[in-house]
Formats: C-alpha cells, structure tokens, sequence
C-alpha cells in the first residue's frame, strides 16, 4: 500500500474513531451530582456538559466518511475542520479537570429539581464524581487531531498519487513527446565524457 493510501485510510479511521466516541460519549454520564436534600442524585451525560458535544463528532463522523470518496481540496478542508473540532472540544472537555464543573450541571440540575440561578444550584449541589467518560472523551480528540495533522501532511501526496511517471508502461517511447537534443546531451555528459 502506498503512502498516499495508507494516510488516507489511518485519517478516515480516525475521524470515524473520534466520531464514534463523541456520540457514545453524549449520552453517557460524565458527572453524577450528590444533592443536599439527600434526594436521588442527579446524573449528567455528555450532552448536558457539553451542549456541542453531539453535533460536532455527528460533523466529524460524516467527514470521515466523506473523506474516503472527495477530492484532495476538500480533505485539506476536512483536515482543517476537523483539528478544530479537536482542539475546541478537547479545550471544553479539559475545563471539566480544570475549573469548578458546576457550569456544566447547571442545565440538568435545573431541569431535575426546578431550581435556577448559580446560587440556587450550589446550595442543592453537595459533590460532583466524575466519570470515566471525559477522559475517554479527550482520547478521541486527541486521536481526531493526529488524524488531522495526517490528512494536512500528506494531502499533496494524495494528490500526485497514482499519477508518477512510468518508464515501463507500453508504448511510453511514443507518448513521452519530442526529445530536446541539447538537454538529452547535457544528461549524457553528465559527469563523463561521451567521445572516450
């Protein structure tokens, strides 16, 4: 398999792949809140913590799909979006380990228990346990962006694949045009003496 193939089939895999895991992710619970008034605790899935955690890896799995049948142009332009889609998602999924959460229940809290205003939520919310999920999460994307860089390191590659020149292909003497005779004895002389 060429270079050209095969950087295009890890690409597509890992757009597929990153896809995959955004949708199993959206609907699964990534933080479980503990309410003050000892009441069933509140469950919070993807979708919720990341409001365009759905709609994006919908946009990356049909890139990567897209990807296997498009010109060259567009892969470039899937590549370019779908880093981005690695890098915003990747950055939104880190401020979960990085910041307060609480941004990220509130939607859900307010649903569950009719409660609105940051300061509402925080007298209900007593603890937050994360999933295993985000981490998972940010795997994908980091897998989205190195098929990404892929697709923006080997698109020319992609593009003059399968078109290189062949010296053993029939009748190549009667195709390859008229011969400059000047420039053919240049490439002769090269480096020796062609009248000893």
């Amino acid at each position: 398999m060429s270079l050209a193939r095969r950087g295009r089939s890890i690409a597509v895999l890992g757009f597929l792949l990153a896809g995959a895991v955004g949708i199993i992710s959206s609907t699964q619970t990534w933080l479980t809140v503990e309410r003050a008034d000892a009441g069933e605790a509140i469950l919070v899935p993807g979708a919720s913590a990341l409001p365009l955690l759905a709609p994006l890896s919908l946009a990356v799995l049909a890139l990567g799909l897209a990807m296997s049948i498009v010109g060259p142009v567009l892969r470039l332009v899937f590549g370019v979006l779908g880093a981005a889609s690695a890098v915003f998602l990747g950055w939104t999924t880190l401020q979960l380990f990085l910041s307060d959460p609480l941004a990220a229940v509130g939607p859900t809290v307010t649903e569950t228990t009719g409660l609105a205003g940051s300061a509402a939520i925080a007298d209900v919310v007593v603890g937050m346990e994360r999933s295993a999920w985000p981490p998972i999460a940010l795997i994908g994307w980091v897998v989205l962006l190195a098929a990404s860089l892929v697709v923006l390191v080997t698109w020319r590659r992609w593009k003059t694949g399968g078109r290189r020149f062949r010296t053993d292909a029939p009748h190549a003497a009667e195709t390859a045009g008229p011969v400059d005779a000047i420039d053919s004895w240049d490439d002769l002389s090269r480096g020796t003496d062609p009248t000893r």
